[in-house]
């Protein structure tokens, strides 16, 4: 299985760099696996640079969590309208969020105060005023925590100093609403997806302009990326997710929903996670063209005018280099879940009762938070309204079973 794991990683392009260190923990787990009478199949370590590279496992945490109490969720209000987007900081010391209001407010995590409230203007007022003028849909966080960058639907990105909140230059160049937003892990490489079906590739610390990559057929719905120079896209109506090698200026194609794919997340260097509007949940391998895994109407279906309608899946999130994902939808719940093994299982472990459109998920670094975005409408339309439900972010404690123990299981929050 290892010698097949090594030849399907091949087809995926390395630097020297990358090659020299996946060797080396190939090795390292070679003599680590040595003295067990029966190898499991551990999933292969991030190939990020830095000081604990080789020393950073996969974590199986899903074993090691306790359901989530409803109670201990905690509920934060400020914006107007549906929260669309937000990123926690790399710290797990501030959430960032954004709204259809155009707003974006900076608070912190432990207490919910807020920090810094950058209000939305009025349509054309982008240059005069320090904030958006339009719906906020995306937003990305640099891994040094230095920049944020935000998306519109009036096609413009916002670089911000994510300290003061300070606005610090606005890029231009999409022709239609900028939908998905990441930065390159340990770099200042931004990475920004459009409606115009278009990737475009930034240097934030330069104010640069890269290139644009093309290859989608209809509008980019999400976006993500990791250490190495590519990243990931959800391609909506087209029925495709991507992967773009950003050197050799190449797409790889992967298909398996049969919906709209509205958003997707890497959960490590070699898998990520994809939801679409059919209601499935699609596992991937990045050497695989098939999703290695697919979980259809992961939400459950909907009543809708007679008709049993699936629930859209609007959110994903994983906890990087671990196997639990989570998965939001307008079905009053978030859904936890279990990678199985190998990658090859969706398991679903436990619902987190939540009303409302869930726009936007994302785990703390530690993985003792899952954050929620939350409005009364889906972040790219207004097709349905949940009246009962509050536009707020959503923070969800995530406890360590007592019996746990060792740097990977810290205390409960």
């Amino acid at each position: 299985r290892r010698r097949e794991a090594a030849a399907a990683e091949e087809e995926v392009d390395e630097t020297p760099q990358e090659k020299k260190l996946r060797l080396a923990k190939q090795y390292l787990e070679e003599l680590r696996q040595l003295g067990e009478s029966r190898p499991a199949p551990v999933p292969r370590r991030d190939t990020e640079p830095g000081p604990h590279a080789l020393s950073r496992p996969y974590i199986p945490l899903s074993l090691q969590l306790q359901l989530p109490d409803p109670a201990s969720i905690r509920v934060l209000r400020g914006h107007q309208l549906p929260v669309t987007c937000l990123v926690i900081s790399p710290d797990d010391r501030f959430i960032f969020s954004a709204s259809k209001d155009g707003s974006l407010i900076k608070c912190k995590l432990d207490s919910g105060k807020r920090l810094c409230v950058v209000p939305g203007g009025k349509k054309g007022t982008e240059e005069r005023h320090m904030g958006h003028a339009s719906q906020v849909l995306c937003m990305a966080i640099s891994s040094d925590g230095k920049y944020l960058a935000t998306g519109d639907r009036n096609k413009l990105i916002m670089i911000w100093d994510a300290t003061t909140c300070k606005r610090l230059h606005i890029f231009t160049g999409h022709r239609d609403a900028v939908s998905g937003l990441s930065f390159r892990k340990g770099t200042h490489q931004l990475y920004s997806a459009s409606h115009d079906r278009c990737v475009k590739v930034w240097n934030v610390a330069e104010n640069a302009y890269m290139e644009t990559l093309f290859g989608h057929q209809d509008i980019i719905t999400g976006l993500d990326s990791l250490s190495r120079e590519c990243c990931v896209t959800a391609g909506g109506r087209d029925g495709t997710v991507r992967l773009w090698k950003i050197p050799e200026e190449s797409q790889l194609v992967f298909s398996g929903h049969q919906g709209s794919i509205d958003c997707i997340q890497l959960i490590n260097e070699e898998h990520m996670v994809s939801g679409a509007d059919d209601g499935s949940l699609a596992l991937w391998g990045l050497t695989k063209k098939k999703p290695l895994a697919l979980a259809q109407q992961a939400h459950g279906v909907q009543d809708a005018q007679g008709l049993q309608e699936p629930y859209w899946i609007s959110a994903v999130a994983a906890l990087r280099n671990s196997d639990l994902l989570a998965t939001g939808s307008h079905s009053a719940s978030v859904k936890l879940w279990k990678c199985g093994e190998g990658f090859r299982k969706l398991e679903h472990l436990w619902d987190i009762p939540l009303v409302g459109f869930v726009n936007s998920l994302k785990f703390s670094t530690a993985g003792d938070f899952l954050v929620a975005g939350v409005g009364q409408e889906h972040r790219l339309g207004r097709w349905w309204k949940v009246k009962e439900a509050k536009n707020s972010i959503c923070i969800i404690p995530l406890k360590r079973k007592t019996t746990a123990s060792g740097p990977e299981s810290p205390g409960s929050s």
